[in-house]
Parts: structure tokens; C-alpha cells; sequence
């Protein structure tokens, strides 16, 4: 039983490190799939590199919306920000709101990185779309001392199906796919570099000491997992209740809310500060002395919005 909860907290603490390699294992998987199946490059110079650069960005693209669509912590900060601007920078705190946006961007940025990485690699979209160039500069660098077929024939090579001799089209394909691994390292490269550059400068910059963080990091995701347990559980109970009152035709028996202040306060983003020795909104909230106690209002229907606080 003692390995079984050592393996179990291993595997708990590197959820982290197991998420992005499953990412990149389902972003490889996807690649492939898009190559083999339904990428079919048309090899003419009108379309090649529209078409190319469609399936070498357009997926990275779409995952960079899903990324940000399945933010929890975009729709925390974003939600209700347009009927109350002030939302986005509580307690006057713009510069951290831009933190966290920055944060959740990044965060977004993952999947679409692993993509252009892994097809960069793999170099079919590049070849397609680099061979629909028709800028002197770019055919005079594959072109360079061969036939002068090479400029018309260009776009047809990654089809294999161009006028050129088997050993001229062997070597143009192979300087598309070393320029396309070289561009696919440069932005494994970078992204390293980047993603090793912000920890630094954020751990740097940091208020706490790094026992202090890692506390904080574990709080944070301890008080989210009771969270959820804890309204699944509250929301049952109030489900029952109104069922049995309606059902047994009586008054509901009394059940406590936080009330809509209340619930503005904990669902806004919390940065950290020395002056408060808080882990949370939550925490922050009910170590307060002037807490507002008072419940929350029955919502009526109303004809415009749906409901409204009375």
C-alpha cells in the first residue's frame, strides 16, 4: 500500500510533465495523420503555398483558440469584465491583470509551438508551401546551377511529377526538408530559450522564498480539488432540497449562501503580496473582520435577462 501512494504522489507531482508529453504525443499522432490522410499538395504556383501555409499555421491556429477557449483562468479573470471593467484590475493591480494574461497566452501557446515543431520536422506543409514562391530570391537559392527547367518545374516537385531529372528533384526536396528541420529546431530552440528566460526572470522577481512558492502552488491546487468536491456536494444537497419541496408541496427547509458580493470577491484573480499573508481570494475573504454575513437574495425571473438578484 506504501508503494502504491509513493507511485501514485510521483505520478501526482509530474502531472504537469505527463500532460505536455501526451500533448505532444497526440500533436505528433495529429501531424501524421493530416500528412498521410487528407494534405494532398496541388503543385501548381498559384495555390502551392497558400495551401501549404494553410496546414503548417491553420492548426496552430485553431489550437491556440482551443487553448485559450479552455482556459479556466481566462473566463475567471474575463468573466463579467464588461459590465464591470474594473474586474480585470482589482484593487487598481493592472499590472499584475497583464501578468496573468500573459501567463494564460503563454499557456495557450504550447500546443500551437508543439505543432509548428513537429511539422517543421517533418517538413511535407513546408515543402509544398515553399515551392509555390515565385520571389526571385527564394528560386534563385533552390534554382541556383541547375537547368533552367528549375524555375517552371519548381512547384512541381513535391509531387514528384516535374520535368527534371530523378537526382535534380532528390536534391530539392532535400534542401526543403533541411531548411524546414532547420527552421523546426530554431523554434524548439527558442521556445526553450524563452521558457527558461520568463521562469528565471519570474522566480527572480518573486516576493517569496521558492518553499514559500511551492507551499503556495500546492495550496492553490489543494483549495481548487476541495472546491469542486465541495460545490458537487453543496449542489446535490440543494438539488435534493428543492426537488423534496416541490415534489412534497412544502416550504424548502433553510440552506445558507454566500451572497453575490461574496461570490465577486473570491472569484477574482489573487496575486500574492507580502503585506497580506493570504494564499487566496478565498482565504483572503473569510479572514476578513467585516464580512457581509447577510444571504443571498432569491433570483426572480424577469422577462429581459432571464433573472435577476431582488
Amino acid at each position: 500500500m506504501d508503494n502504491f501512494q509513493t507511485v501514485l504522489r510521483f505520478f501526482m507531482n509530474q502531472k504537469a510533465t505527463i500532460g505536455y508529453s501526451f500533448m505532444a504525443l497526440l500533436t505528433i499522432g495529429g501531424e501524421r495523420i493530416f500528412s498521410m490522410v487528407s494534405f494532398q499538395c496541388p503543385c501548381n504556383h498559384e495555390q502551392n503555398f497558400t495551401y501549404g501555409m494553410i496546414f503548417l499555421l491553420g492548426p496552430a491556429a485553431v489550437l491556440f483558440v482551443f487553448g485559450l477557449f479552455f482556459s479556466s483562468r481566462l473566463w475567471r479573470l474575463y468573466t463579467g469584465c464588461c459590465l464591470n471593467p474594473m474586474k480585470l484590475c482589482p484593487r487598481g493591480n493592472c499590472l499584475g491583470c497583464f501578468r496573468v494574461l500573459l501567463s494564460i497566452i503563454t499557456g495557450a501557446c504550447v500546443a500551437p509551438v508543439m505543432w509548428l515543431c513537429v511539422a517543421l520536422l517533418n517538413g511535407t506543409f513546408y515543402e509544398c508551401a515553399i515551392s509555390g514562391l515565385d520571389d526571385n530570391l527564394v528560386v534563385n537559392l533552390f534554382c541556383k546551377n541547375k537547368t533552367l527547367q528549375c524555375r517552371d518545374q519548381l512547384a512541381l516537385v513535391p509531387c514528384g511529377n516535374s520535368k527534371l531529372s530523378s537526382d535534380e528533384q532528390m536534391k530539392l526536396l532535400m534542401m526543403f526538408r533541411a531548411q524546414s528541420q532547420i527552421l523546426g529546431w530554431s523554434v524548439i530552440m527558442v521556445a526553450a530559450i524563452v521558457g527558461l528566460l520568463g521562469t528565471c526572470c519570474k522566480n527572480c522577481r518573486s516576493q517569496v522564498s521558492y518553499l514559500q512558492l511551492t507551499f503556495w502552488k500546492r495550496y492553490t491546487e489543494k483549495e481548487k480539488e476541495r472546491f469542486d468536491a465541495f460545490t458537487v456536494d453543496y449542489a446535490t444537497k440543494l438539488a435534493e432540497r428543492n426537488l423534496q419541496s416541490f415534489f412534497e408541496n412544502k416550504e424548502p427547509d433553510p440552506m445558507p449562501f454566500p451572497n453575490h458580493k461574496a461570490w465577486e470577491e473570491i472569484s477574482a484573480y489573487y496575486t500574492f503580496s507580502r503585506s497580506e499573508q493570504y494564499y487566496s481570494t478565498l482565504q483572503r475573504y473569510i479572514e476578513r473582520t467585516d464580512r457581509d454575513f447577510a444571504p443571498e437574495n432569491r433570483p426572480v425571473l424577469d422577462m429581459e435577462h432571464g433573472i435577476e438578484m431582488t
